[in-house]
């Protein structure tokens, strides 16, 4: 190979890439390490620097990034995480397939102009392929998949929904406590927030006794707690028809309740009740609990690396991560 300058002949070497100081076979080793170990640890077994080893992933990744196949997505699901403290997230897009769950995309921040990112590098004849998009109720993500993928069948997140249920139970219980106290009752609802979030199913002894005890009160936690607890019912029904029936007696049933949170709440399933009944209409098939369990595994790589002072370091490491890239083929394997 002649430079174009000089005219010196260089040869190229089948174990090396450009100007890497690192062979291939060492900069695969160390990236397959970095999979199991943090990479200031990987850096310290190996007698190398933090560096070195963010380069070889950082290779890895690129290869694998310029090569992976695109094809066959019809089931995706989005999300956000936080990454660093200060409100700073990333919006996650996961191919959910049946058989097939990898991450596809990072973007920064979680606005419309983020997402929309997303078809911008799809393409539209692979959009156009698109089926399924599962999301919670983030207005922009709303808004992208409506205008970017209107023709999918777009399921609203049930995860999500649940929370926020449990969150205005809270919400309820913490301004019923405080009240009881400062009106002089007992306050029998200390140490009562998770007796009260968690499935009755997962209740220890004790804390069976005492929800058995508080359900003997005409609290308003308690009369929200129920609510909470029959709306769990809408997950057990098979037809779309029914289950909106369902969802327009439990609204009308919260919004006589008198109970602001939760009234709140049920308009909210009242404004988003056709994507809600998408998850139906889907045959259960397609749910954000996959994207969930991916989100832990982020947590985790974020959690493992000390902390990824900047997005393309943080983008590398979930790529190589969750990515599931194919990697260059070596001469020599190490065990």
């Amino acid at each position: 190979m002649e430079c174009s300058k000089c005219g010196i002949v260089a040869e190229r070497l089948p174990w090396a890439q450009g100007k890497h100081e690192l062979t291939t076979a060492y900069m695969q080793y160390l990236a397959h390490w970095a999979k199991k170990l943090s990479w200031k640890e990987v850096a310290k077994s190996f007698k190398t620097s933090w560096e070195k080893v963010f380069h070889s992933v950082e290779y890895v990744v690129g290869w694998g990034l310029s090569r992976r196949d695109m094809r066959g997505i019809t089931a995706i699901g989005v999300d956000e995480v936080q990454w660093h403290k200060g409100h700073k997230y990333l919006t996650l897009v996961y191919q959910i397939n049946s058989g097939s769950t990898r991450l596809l995309w990072i973007g920064k921040e979680r606005t419309e102009a983020t997402f929309s990112s997303f078809f911008d590098m799809l393409g539209e004849e692979a959009v156009g392929k698109l089926e399924y998009v599962c999301s919670d109720m983030w207005k922009p993500y709303l808004k992208v998949i409506k205008n970017r993928a209107g023709h999918v069948l777009h399921i609203l997140d049930r995860f999500h929904i649940v929370a926020r249920m449990n969150k205005a139970l809270d919400e309820v219980r913490a301004q019923e406590h405080r009240q009881m106290k400062q009106d002089g009752y007992d306050p029998i609802l200390t140490k009562a927030r998770w007796l009260l979030l968690k499935r009755p199913e997962n209740l220890s002894d004790s804390q069976e006794t005492k929800l058995k005890d508080l359900l003997k009160y005409n609290l308003k936690s308690m009369r929200a707690y129920l609510l909470k607890e029959e709306f769990q019912q809408l997950w057990h029904y098979e037809s779309p028809t029914w289950a909106g029936k369902f969802i327009d007696r439990w609204s009308t049933k919260v919004m006589r309740s008198k109970i602001e949170p939760l009234k709140r709440e049920a308009k909210t399933v009242r404004r988003h009740k056709e994507l809600i009944l998408n998850w139906f209409r889907a045959k259960k098939l397609f749910s954000s609990g996959i994207v969930e369990g991916l989100n832990t595994k982020v947590k985790l790589t974020v959690r493992k690396s000390y902390g990824f002072r900047s997005f393309k370091c943080t983008e590398i490491a979930l790529f190589h991560a969750l990515g599931k890239l194919p990697e260059p083929k070596l001469t020599h394997e190490f065990y």
